[in-house]
């Protein structure tokens, strides 16, 4: 039997949480980085009248070819991050040392009561 299993188990379960959020933002990222080729596909047809032109135009700016990477990468970025909290509090957890927590959930806690 895995001593802490429970607490395993949680740390697992808030891992996968995790991906799956970072793999939404990163499929939401392809969407918006693919809606931006459907309006520039659509922009290179002849066959739109100059009020639709100048709409797509704007569209398919720069603005959402960048959003879409944003995306893309902030969802990467997520990954990593959680995988690396996913291992360290493995470690954590297995060790049987007593650890003091944290000082980022220090600090907020003691910035919040100042306000």
């Amino acid at each position: 039997m895995i001593r802490g299993y429970s607490d395993h188990a949680a740390n697992e379960r808030t891992f996968l949480a995790w991906l799956r959020t970072s793999i939404a933002v990163i499929a939401f990222g392809f969407v918006v980085e693919k809606f931006n080729l459907f309006a520039l596909t659509l922009l290179d047809s002849t066959s739109l009248d100059e009020a639709h032109r100048m709409r797509l135009e704007r569209l398919s700016g720069s603005l959402p070819q960048g959003a879409g990477r944003a995306f893309i990468a902030v969802g990467v970025i997520t990954i990593v991050l959680a995988t690396i909290r996913f291992v360290r509090t493995g470690w954590l957890l297995d060790d049987t040392a007593v650890h003091s927590p944290s000082i980022v959930p220090g600090l907020v806690l003691s910035s919040w009561r100042r306000c």
